[in-house]
């Protein structure tokens, strides 16, 4: 690791950190215990999901969006189109790097295409949200060299509830008028394990501090050649507002030797998309699963398990005129099994296979052609094998996945002749990319180990390569893109990408003082990128030609966070941070940094539990992002974000009340992710100071 250079600032981020970024309240013996779903067992397994946020510290931190929601974990950023949508970046990488499953199964939604593009999950009514990187992220999928998040639910039960139990909660918010609302039942009828959950979440245009455009109405921001855009709005923020509601039902047998169960979910999401022009996202999804796990199938093997899914998907773009004009539509079919061994010579594991296929059409309403991306199914078939040793104080894992990974194109797609494009450095224009089938054969794989010292103390290391096939848009598209104000062109001879990371931490998991701190270097070959080409197109509002590239690139990064007294009773500290750089390596068709990278942040947490009560707040100070890629627009600017929230829990007649009061951005700072594109990063910051207030019913 020679070449490992940190800042002083990683430096002392790594020196300076601990476990999770909220306080929750203690659970009784009665409480429902969390599973870790994630990986093959719970407690201290170095598989398991490096972030679970689950109970209180999900309910003070849930926002409208998983990326809101997630934004501010360690190592965790996020892009930010307004309220409806909203991914999160790990560790520097978004988009088809960092996948995103609902109970271990991939949302099928086009969310990883574009920032645009909304999550196609409920969080609402999520038992717990997980994050995994690693040898336990290599169960769910090859290509994932950011890690994957998997919100959990309780669709398909696992056990018979002895009792009908549910969560009832509704909350009103003053930034943006918003009105939540949402229902979790379980009950059983013989052996028959039933589910009902719902949520309504309504929000209009949010306030922002101050205006809209970044440096003010008369910036002059030209993200395309000869188009300064200006825009005027101060208090609330156009086409901000999100409008979601969900319904899930589930019902599974349960017996002695296991489950198998079914369920069925319906998403309605309409959301405003705040581009200096406007406009607005109608998004369905229906979602069908099923589960089944076979508990001792046979000698030697402690489970089997087998899920599948069936996902349609379907969005339709519109306008600021509430015309429409594309829609997108992605029909995905998933099934996978694992089978789980139990101990042979200190090691246990788990072996499986995964089937996925997708459909994907994007259709230019006002032609009825294609639209960006011609039609295109994707097929990828894998094996995986995971295993973790426990040998005295050494833990160990190691982790493989093969993966055959299809891209073909409607090959009778016409690509337009007609469109103009004019040159700024003389470089030549761009030309469609051809419609050729494409097959990729990935390999990736995971070594790690852990030792375990005295005192609680923990020393770890792991290694992990990760390969990915290039998506179809990345391949073949050929259009204009009004979301990133791009003209994007594809490039079907793009090749596997592959990254190879390396980490190094160190934790102390006893005691009132706690803490963990990592350093990271994440080396890519082949790393896929748009590369902005000079050229424009005149007839497509100057949009900029970006072009499909592949370059090397090299991630560096720290992140730490240290503890005192967490999740106990009395007061409670935490402070933490994280910082990451992206740059190309020199030699290449490009230099400099990578775009899109998050600003290094350090944070103070305190918190204090007596008796029902439950008080916390945060602050976090986000640096200015100055390293920007050749073609952004900056810097970013430096921000003060403060936090708090205060609940008292007490139980009447059977129900445990909690009233809630949740404060956010309470300086009522101008916030702009340097993760999120230009035409919303120039023109459209994160809400302003917020108070939402809240009941919930649990019983």
């Amino acid at each position: 690791m020679k070449n490992f250079k940190v800042s002083k600032l990683a430096f002392a981020l790594a020196l300076s950190s601990s476990s999770t970024v909220a306080f929750a309240q203690n659970q009784d013996a009665n409480s429902l215990q969390v599973d870790v779903t994630g990986s093959r067992e719970g407690g201290q397994s170095i598989l398991t999901p490096t972030k679970i946020l689950a109970g209180d510290e999900l309910q003070n931190k849930l926002g409208a969006t998983l990326g809101a929601t997630l934004a501010n974990e360690l190592g965790v950023s996020a892009t930010g189109y307004g309220s409806g949508s909203s991914r999160p970046v790990i560790r520097g990488l978004d988009g088809p790097r960092v996948q995103i499953l609902q109970n271990g199964i991939s949302v099928g939604d086009v969310s990883n295409i574009s920032a645009d593009h909304a999550v196609a999950t409920p969080i609402q009514t999520a038992r717990q949200i997980e994050i995994l990187r690693g040898a336990a992220a290599l169960l769910y999928g090859s290509g994932s060299s950011g890690g994957l998040v998997n919100i959990v639910n309780d669709r398909i039960l696992t056990n018979l509830p002895d009792a009908t139990t549910g969560v009832i909660n509704t909350s009103v918010e003053s930034v943006n008028q918003g009105k939540a609302a949402s229902l979790d039942l379980d009950t059983a009828i013989g052996s028959v394990a039933l589910h009902l959950d719902t949520a309504v979440n309504n929000a209009n245009n949010y306030r922002i501090p101050g205006n809209a455009e970044l440096n003010g109405p008369n910036a002059n921001w030209a993200i395309n050649p000869g188009e300064p855009v200006n825009v005027p709005y101060s208090g609330k923020l156009p086409f901000s507002y999100s409008n979601q509601n969900n319904l899930g039902l589930g019902a599974s047998y349960v017996g002695q030797s296991g489950y198998t169960g079914i369920s069925v979910e319906r998403l309605n999401h309409n959301y405003g998309t705040p581009t200096s022009e406007g406009g607005f996202i109608q998004q369905s999804q229906n979602r069908y699963d099923f589960s089944h796990q076979t508990r001792d199938p046979f000698a030697g093997f402690s489970s089997f398990k087998f899920n599948a899914a069936n996902i349609n998907y379907l969005h339709t773009e519109y306008n600021n005129n509430g015309a429409a004009f594309t829609q997108w539509s992605n029909k995905a079919n998933e099934a996978r099994f694992e089978l789980a061994h139990k101990e042979i010579l200190g090691w246990s594991g788990t072996v499986g296979a995964q089937f996925t296929g997708a459909s994907l059409n994007a259709t230019d309403l006002q032609s009825n052609s294609y639209a960006i991306v011609p039609p295109t199914k994707s097929n990828s078939n894998s094996v995986f094998w995971i295993e973790e040793g426990r040998f005295g104080a050494l833990q160990t894992s190691l982790g493989a996945r093969y993966n055959l990974v299809s891209q073909n194109p409607n090959q009778s797609t016409a690509f337009p002749t007609d469109i103009d494009f004019t040159s700024q450095n003389g470089s030549p224009n761009p030309t469609a990319p051809s419609l050729q089938n494409r097959n990729f054969n990935l390999f990736s794989y995971s070594a790690g180990g852990m030792w375990n010292m005295q005192g609680g103390y923990g020393l770890g290391m792991a290694f992990t390569v990760s390969q990915r096939a290039p998506s179809a848009q990345e391949l073949y598209s050929y259009g204009p893109h009004d979301a990133t104000a791009t003209f994007d062109v594809g490039n079907s001879n793009l090749s596997t990408e592959t990254s190879r990371n390396l980490e190094v931490n160190i934790q102390k998991t006893v005691g009132l003082l706690r803490g963990k701190a990592s350093v990271y270097q994440n080396m890519f070959s082949n790393y896929i990128y748009g590369f902005y080409t000079g050229a424009y197109s005149p007839s497509n509002e100057n949009f900029s030609v970006v072009q499909s590239s592949q370059a090397n690139a090299t991630i560096r990064g720290a992140e730490g966070e240290l503890t005192y007294n967490w999740n106990q009773k009395g007061a409670a500290g935490r402070i933490f941070g994280d910082v990451s750089y992206g740059t190309f390596n020199s030699g290449g068709q490009i230099s400099g940094n990578l775009p899109l990278q998050p600003a290094p942040r350090m944070g103070l947490e305190l918190a204090h539990r007596t008796g029902g009560w439950l008080t916390n707040a945060t602050y976090i100070y986000g640096l200015q992002q100055t390293r920007l890629a050749s073609f952004e627009i900056g810097p970013t600017p430096s921000y003060s974000l403060l936090n708090g929230g205060v609940s008292y829990t007490e139980k009447m007649n059977k129900i445990n009340w909690t009233a809630y009061m949740v404060l956010k951005n309470l300086l009522n700072q101008d916030i702009r992710y340097a993760t999120t594109p230009m035409p919303v990063r120039l023109y459209a910051p994160q809400p302003g100071r917020s108070i939402m207030v809240g009941v919930k019913a649990s019983f």
